[in-house]
């Protein structure tokens, strides 16, 4: 059974989703005090986090900033929340996905079993570590490293490398990154991959791999082995 943490302060809204995901044979837990957010999310070692942005103490962008610097656990953002920058700020932070209020149960539900497919199942390939342009990336740990150093990845950063470097030096289409990560892409906005991808490029350009994937306009995404792109 998978464990799941909703940080959501509408304490209605909170027990209807988790009625609603208990049923779907999930382990809910929420949070006590706000303000220890990061203890108890540390106590309970959720599969995946589901977070409000408008909270008391500290808004959601805080708690997922500070989630990512102790793990890399799936995060979905659920918010009332319509602007646009919200989403991207959400995506900029290391969050999977974003959801807006109000929504359907069966997007929601979609959205967390895709991500728990894609984040639980996908490492349990036998080949964990690729070489690709002097880099060597391991899957399992969601690390790239090279001889300027290592960077760590988001599991959506290292999946969509992972796809890109199965399909090396071929066009990779933004519909088939979508059907990939998301399962299906009618839940799941263009704006979202484009975000991951930008995210992911800026990261490998720490180790001088940024320009390795290229955007090909009106078709998709490349990964490019270091010899090709010199030669």
């Amino acid at each position: 059974m998978f464990k799941l943490l909703l940080i959501e302060d509408d304490e209605t809204l909170f027990q209807e989703i988790k009625d609603r995901l208990t049923g779907w044979s999930y382990d809910v837990y929420g949070i006590n005090d706000f303000s220890k957010v990061i203890q108890e999310f540390t106590a309970i070692k959720p599969d995946l986090v589901i977070i409000d942005i408008q909270l008391p103490k500290f808004d959601g962008f805080h708690w997922c900033r500070m989630i990512r610097t102790h793990s890399n656990v799936p995060i979905i953002f659920l918010s009332s929340r319509d602007h646009p920058t919200d989403m991207v700020m959400s995506m900029q932070l290391g969050a999977d996905d974003f959801i807006q209020k109000p929504f359907h149960f069966d997007v929601l539900i979609a959205k967390i079993q895709a991500i728990l497919r894609r984040v639980y199942n996908y490492n349990t390939e036998p080949i964990s570590l690729k070489t690709w342009s002097g880099a060597t990336v391991d899957y399992e740990k969601n690390v790239v490293t090279n001889d300027a150093g290592s960077i760590e990845l988001t599991k959506n950063e290292v999946f969509i490398l992972k796809i890109l470097i199965e399909h090396k030096n071929k066009i990779v289409s933004r519909e088939e990154l979508i059907r990939s990560l998301w399962d299906d892409e009618r839940f799941v906005s263009d704006n979202t991959l484009t975000v991951n991808v930008n995210r992911l490029r800026k990261k490998l350009e720490e180790l001088g791999l940024g320009r390795y994937i290229e955007t090909k306009i009106g078709q998709g995404y490349i990964a490019i082995e270091e010899e090709d792109a010199n030669g």
